[in-house]
């Protein structure tokens, strides 16, 4: 069977949910793809934290990009609760990143003056005052910052929210769909197989595959530098004092939510292996109990794992296909898939509809990766040749 659209997108998580959005608000027929169920895999295993701090060091274009997407929330949340009728859980719940090593407090120190000129509120506490707003905290908890605005989302929630919503608009999107092959004219795209042998036309095509990016090499005979990274996950019941605030703490964070608390991640490098290990399970108690002394020996209500798709410089891969006409990239979110969805799908959805790649996502281009092997290549080169 044959069809047509404007726009393919391979991968339909929050990401490709998200450009299908912004594509079908500027008219653009699309249509999104995806091997499994929609939202299936990092997306709907995501803790759902809307914390940008975290993995800042300070000023600079990933700061720039996490914020811009970050601020957005407050209003694209009720623009699509509006349009779908489902509750995205969205609370600015306010975070304490907490040290309870006293030779580590300088290091706090210097987060917070780093972050300072990001824009957000903060506030330095003791461990005392930390404490005071938040009870469950450990006795050894001796500093912490405390951060207002990082907030929490469902985020299984806003991935069918832009999926509902790119529906509505007018997109067709469909799991249990794998794409087997690309069809080509040099190098333009001009359509998709499937592996039930539907032939797709396209004027564009956007990876939005994930964890699995690296995969798909071969489609586009480039090097697609995402690998596949595995979150562990918990959630407890919340005690009788319930947790109020999220604590970030020894790197693990724990989430007040829905009569629970969630608590992760591990970060482990185990190719495609999704499975919960003892392992895994064991640093997630403990790590909580550190923390929350009162969650020692509770059980988990659940457990779970998902795949972060992993880049070199744990940044995002946004922008054309080196070499292509046709092609996008939206690859690469690591651990921040949902904070980066607004954002990415505005900018990949103004790219597609203008070809102007937007200023904020210039830095995030594969050709940054193109360039340091080149010289090292050059480099190498020079070195035999002398």
């Amino acid at each position: 069977m044959e069809h047509t659209t404007d726009v393919v997108i391979v991968g339909g998580g929050v990401i490709g949910c998200a450009i299908a959005y912004y594509l079908r608000k500027a008219n653009v027929d699309v249509m999104v793809l995806d091997e499994g169920e929609i939202g299936g895999q990092a997306s709907s295993a995501a803790a759902g934290l809307l914390a940008p701090l975290g993995p800042l060091t300070g000023p600079g274009p990933f700061a720039d990009l996490l914020l811009a997407s970050f601020a957005l929330f407050p209003s694209v949340v009720p623009e699509l609760e509006d349009l779908t009728g489902l509750d995205l859980g969205y609370e600015q719940t306010g975070a304490l990143r907490t040290v309870s090593n006293p030779k580590r407090v300088s290091n706090l120190q210097q987060r917070m003056e780093a972050w300072q000129p990001l824009g957000l509120k903060m506030q330095w506490l003791t461990g005392d005052e930390a404490r005071q707003m938040e009870p469950l905290l450990a006795p050894g908890v001796c500093a912490a910052i405390y951060v207002p605005e990082e907030s929490q989302i469902k985020a299984p929630q806003i991935v069918k929210a832009f999926a509902n919503a790119a529906v509505k608009l007018g997109a067709k999107i469909y799991s249990h769909k794998k794409v087997t092959s690309i069809q080509r004219e040099e190098n333009k795209v001009t359509g998709v197989k499937t592996a039930e042998g539907d032939t797709i036309a396209c004027d564009h095509m956007i990876l939005t595959t994930g964890a699995w990016t690296g995969l798909y090499d071969s489609w586009l005979d480039i090097s697609l530098p995402v690998v596949p990274h595995r979150g562990q996950i918990i959630s407890m019941k919340q005690p009788a004092t319930a947790l109020r605030y999220i604590i970030f703490g020894g790197s693990a964070y724990l989430v007040p939510r829905d009569g629970s608390i969630i608590i992760g991640a591990t970060k482990e490098e185990v190719g495609f292996d999704i499975q919960v290990t003892n392992e895994g399970l064991s640093w997630l108690y403990k790590s909580a109990a550190k923390l929350v002394p009162s969650l020692q020996g509770s059980k988990a209500e659940l457990s779970w794992a998902g795949l972060r798709p992993k880049t070199p410089d744990k940044y995002p891969i946004l922008g054309a296909a080196p070499g292509w006409q046709n092609v996008t990239l939206a690859v690469g979110h690591n651990s921040v898939g949902v904070i980066l969805s607004i954002i990415t799908g505005q900018s990949i959805a103004q790219l597609v509809t203008t070809k102007e790649t937007s200023e904020i996502t210039l830095p995030f281009s594969l050709n940054r990766f193109v360039k340091k092997h080149s010289s090292n290549t050059q480099l190498a080169q020079s070195t035999l040749e002398s």
